[in-house]
């Protein structure tokens, strides 16, 4: 039987103290009932003797100590999951938010999951498409991988997500996909725009959505991403299906936890965050991948918002060490109008050999790719020395690289939100821009895939 406690002693904000408990835990879930019957939930931060601190998930306005009643129930936040979470929209801890009725549960999950063992990881090796010249071309991204975006304040990273999200797929697996995202601390007219982003292209259908606004209680924060992993869990490794994972925003998140720590008054690590905050995000992070014997898989790209555009900040910091890889936004890009403003050269995919070549993508996927980093990087030093010193100091072969720059960042980088290019395109665009340096320039390319692709030696080079 669940015990009643008339015990509490204190409310301080978000936080309560309830003494003279028993066999309560860290993590447990906590109801308090109103004198008027009405229940709000909470969650136990700390256990200190027969003290609980709890923290609520809703406001403390109204809860009377005499008169309100707190009862644990034994249990962490769980999430009800089946198939019919498929095309549904949720609050941030799981509940029906679309008006529609709530999930007949086929099974009850811990949001808190279960380490993957090591041994039983399976190696990422398949192709993802994202209709995304930048991402697919050049920084690819791989089933079971975990490739964030890192982005700064202003920059239209929730487009890009939704992006990804409508067009992301396995080729050759035909519907067995789905899409888990989680809205972390947004606005309400952020929430808005990828519902109705969502429901207008109709990927809505194969979406789940978590969504935690930017009012709601820290702690339900704090426990968005988990429930939409668990979520995604279920899908992949009970059903077998290959499952996308987009979390916007994680320095959300970490402000959240920061916010919980400073409650608890623990003692801060690096800018205000707690110590344990790369613990915490690997505990995230590390639930995505591939397992041995199952069909499905977790493929995760988190989003995070920069402070101050600095990569050297602990959140980005700590992504980049859990993580493999990250793609980031250019401010300077997304001033020139390019969109998505992906910055190809400091972005990185760790994993991207693995899902490319002949029988995933193309042949010559690997030896295009990097060429056309080598010949966008110097052009970029090149446009760089144009500034400095005059367009009158470089050579006809730097110009020539300057030129190839702008076009690459034009045709190739911006793309629009709405454009889905399959691997042949992004593949046939980069040789359609390779075209405009002499056959000579490109020494990263095997002769067989010139040959098929280039004029011979004596022609001159397509303008």
């Amino acid at each position: 039987m669940i015990k009643e406690y008339r015990t509490i002693s204190e409310v301080a904000g978000p936080l309560m103290l309830v003494r003279d408990v028993e066999n309560v835990t860290y993590d447990e879930l906590g109801e308090i009932e109103l004198q008027n019957g009405e229940t709000r939930q909470c969650k136990v931060l700390e256990i200190n003797g027969s003290n609980a601190l709890v923290q609520l998930f809703e406001s403390a306005a109204g809860i009377n100590l005499a008169d309100s009643k707190v009862r644990f129930l034994g249990r962490g936040i769980e999430l009800a999951v089946s198939m019919d979470m498929l095309g549904r929209v949720f609050d941030g801890l799981g509940r029906p938010k679309d008006g529609g009725a709530e999930v007949i549960a086929e099974k009850r999950l811990d949001i808190n999951g279960l380490p993957m063992n090591p041994a039983a990881r399976d190696y990422p090796a398949e192709f993802i498409q994202t209709g995304v010249s930048a991402i697919d071309g050049l920084n690819t991204l791989v089933r079971g991988q975990k490739l964030p975006i890192f982005s700064g304040s202003g920059l239209p990273h929730a487009n890009l997500a939704a992006q990804i999200a409508r067009q992301a797929k396995v080729l050759g697996t035909g519907s067995n996909f789905a899409v888990v995202f989680a809205a972390i601390g947004i606005t309400f007219e952020e929430a808005d725009f990828f519902i109705s982003d969502f429901k207008r292209t109709g990927a809505i259908d194969r979406t789940v959505l978590f969504t935690n606004l930017a009012n709601d209680p820290a702690v339900e924060r704090i426990a968005t991403p988990r429930i939409a992993l668990t979520a995604a869990e279920y899908l992949a490794f009970d059903k077998g299906m290959h499952v996308l994972v987009i979390m916007t925003d994680i320095t959300n998140y970490a402000e959240a936890l920061r916010e919980v720590s400073a409650a608890r008054k623990e003692v801060p690590g690096r800018r205000g965050y707690p110590g344990y905050l790369y613990t915490d995000l690997a505990t995230l992070y590390e639930r995505a991948g591939r397992k041995k014997g199952y069909e499905g898989s977790i493929t995760l790209i988190p989003i995070l918002t920069m402070p101050e555009d600095d990569k050297t900040h602990p959140i980005p910091d700590l992504t980049g060490y859990i993580t493999e890889g990250q793609i980031i936004l250019s401010r300077d890009l997304y001033r020139k109008g390019i969109v998505p403003p992906v910055d190809v050269l400091p972005s990185l995919s760790r994993l991207k050999d693995k899902g490319i070549g002949k029988g995933k993508t193309r042949a010559d996927h690997a030896d295009t790719m990097n060429q056309l980093f080598a010949v966008y990087s110097r052009g970029k030093q090149a446009k760089e020395l144009m500034a400095i010193l005059g367009e009158a100091a470089l050579t006809d072969i730097d110009k020539l690289y300057a030129k190839f720059a702008d076009v690459f960042e034009n045709k190739y980088v911006s793309q629009g939100y709405e454009a889905n290019r399959s691997i042949e395109e992004t593949l046939d665009l980069g040789w359609e821009l390779l075209k405009l340096m002499p056959r000579g320039e490109l020494k990263r390319i095997k002769d067989v895939f010139l040959d098929q692709h280039f004029p011979k030696s004596g022609e001159e080079p397509k303008e």
